[in-house]
């Protein structure tokens, strides 16, 4: 699989038959040139996810894309289907499990919002959105949350050990002045088989 992280949560995971792009959000630049898409899916409606004002254009230019969002941010956008978790989604060749359900808790009198995560190809990739839910399948590449106000380093750490991905690519990262320090921090505490790889902004990796 080829991926491109084009900063904060907004990746685009290329599969050589199917083309999908995760949460194009406010924080992410680049993703607006993004042609022939399968699918854009949403986590949940926090602007640093869903940037309503570009995602017109976007499916503009990919007018075959599925767009595929939670319950909470339906209401923000055109012509969705909505992804519950439970849910199993055909896009391309490649299938799209939704699980979790809720966003991790930023303070107990913010309401927390619905959080769809996303197992894509039977685990080749994971997109957990702002929450920390450990899927029952196994998880080739983990998108790693490295910064947010719901989030301590060592929850990402304990989160990481849980799933043990072959390979975690940190995400969630605009939040952070010195991002690379929780990417040492990963690196040292780690488990046993995981290789963490900070992704190039923009730059297709194959991983």
């Amino acid at each position: 699989m080829r991926v491109v992280h084009f900063g904060h949560a907004c990746v685009l995971l290329d599969t050589g038959t199917t083309r999908i792009l995760i949460d194009p959000g406010t924080f992410s630049s680049g993703f607006e040139d993004v042609e022939n898409l399968d699918a854009v899916l949403i986590t949940h409606q926090h602007y640093d996810h869903l940037d309503v004002e570009r995602l017109p254009a976007l499916l503009k230019a990919n007018p075959g894309a599925q767009l595929i969002v939670d319950e909470g941010s339906a209401p923000s956008v055109e012509n969705p289907t909505v992804a519950r978790p439970g849910d199993v989604i055909k896009v391309g060749d490649t299938t799209v499990k939704v699980v979790g359900g809720r966003h991790a808790m930023i303070h107990e009198d913010i309401p927390i919002v619905p959080n769809t995560a996303y197992v894509v190809g039977d685990g080749a990739f994971y997109h957990p959105g702002d929450s920390l839910f450990v899927p029952d399948e196994d998880v080739d590449v983990l998108g790693l949350p490295a910064g947010a106000p719901w989030l301590r380093l060592g929850e990402a750490v304990d989160f990481m050990r849980a799933i043990k991905p072959r390979v975690a690519v940190p995400i969630h990262e605009k939040l952070l002045s010195m991002p690379e320090n929780a990417y040492r921090m990963f690196e040292m505490l780690k488990p046993e088989g995981t290789e963490v790889r900070p992704l190039t902004p923009a730059e297709e990796t194959e991983v």
